[in-house]
């Protein structure tokens, strides 16, 4: 079955986070980190979601688990395979059909040994078969046997990464959240990790890959998300990414490919808007070349050869 003609697996609609916060004086206030964000991953595709740092892509991978803080208050709609992603469905999807690959190896319980975090507590006949599945994850991923017997801090950086993966890979699940996976890895290894996901996505699995990596993601991705100041700016097909980015659509995703080692680095002026001061309009207005009076009213997302865009000048 062709990809378009596959259900969603993860559909987001108009999600918006923010986080109450003090500011001077101990006021407090709210500050909107993600808005009116939708992004649809189906299955067999793998959906790449670039950008810079701090332009919320952790964050939808945190709402998607259901993992953010407390302080945290989360408006707009999520489904998984037609069912709506609520706490409860979320409690029970972590880890078995939602798999996480976090960003940080700071989510390994640093006072228990690797082999009972990957292999996870299961019912005792199951254990002799959890215990196999991680040998052949542990294969797949170049660790020895004995680094079941390590503690975190025993491991080194592209070990503890490769931990993290496995711990993802044990159960077959229907999406996997990958919030850069490769760094620390080898390139012939982080190479073999995406070819991994494509293996899986090609299976019927749905992945959506955080990355700074964009070369990389472009080896395996089948559609790219460009995420500007908690926003998606658009939504492309992989080959769009080719050359120059003579062929996509909003004037950032340009901008971000020229900025890559291989364009030069190429720059352009300003900084992305900080989230407590949002400009009114296109969020990428005041750094655009392109920008003109109508930009300053409400842009929504479009369909636009082959992709979307949320621009009023791309054409």
């Amino acid at each position: 079955m062709e990809t378009e003609k596959r259900p969603p697996v993860l559909k987001v609609e108009d999600l918006s986070i923010s986080f109450e916060m003090y500011g001077r004086g101990m006021r407090k206030q709210e500050i909107e980190m993600v808005h009116n964000l939708s992004l649809t991953i189906k299955a067999g595709e793998i959906v790449a979601v670039a950008g810079a740092s701090g332009s919320g892509k952790s964050l939808l991978a945190h709402a998607i688990l259901g993992i953010l803080p407390g302080n945290a208050r989360v408006e707009g709609k999520m489904e998984f395979c037609g069912s709506t992603l609520d706490a409860d469905l979320q409690r029970k999807l972590r880890g078995q059909e939602i798999a996480f690959i976090p960003q940080s190896v700071e989510y390994l319980d640093p006072l228990m040994k690797v082999g009972r975090q990957v292999a996870g507590i299961g019912k005792k006949q199951e254990k002799k078969q959890r215990q196999e599945r991680m040998r052949e994850v542990f294969a797949r991923y170049h660790l020895e046997e004995s680094t079941a017997e390590m503690y975190p801090y025993q491991l080194s950086g592209g070990m503890a990464r490769r931990v993290l993966i496995s711990g993802a890979m044990m159960n077959p699940a229907k999406l996997i959240v990958a919030d850069e996976p490769t760094p620390g890895l080898q390139k012939e290894l982080a190479e073999e990790t995406l070819q991994n996901f494509r293996e899986l996505a090609d299976k019927g699995c749905a992945v959506l890959l955080i990355t700074h990596d964009i070369d990389l993601a472009l080896q395996a991705a089948d559609n790219v998300a460009v995420f500007y100041a908690g926003s998606v700016l658009e939504i492309a097909p992989v080959e769009d990414f080719a050359g120059n980015g003579e062929n996509l659509r909003h004037p950032y995703s340009k901008a971000f490919l020229r900025a890559l080692p291989q364009n030069e680095f190429q720059p352009i002026e300003g900084f992305q808007p900080y989230a407590g001061a949002l400009p009114s309009g296109c969020l990428f207005a005041e750094r655009c070349r392109e920008r003109t009076e109508i930009c300053n009213g409400n842009v929504e997302m479009r369909s636009l050869r082959g992709g979307q865009v949320r621009c009023r000048h791309a054409k």
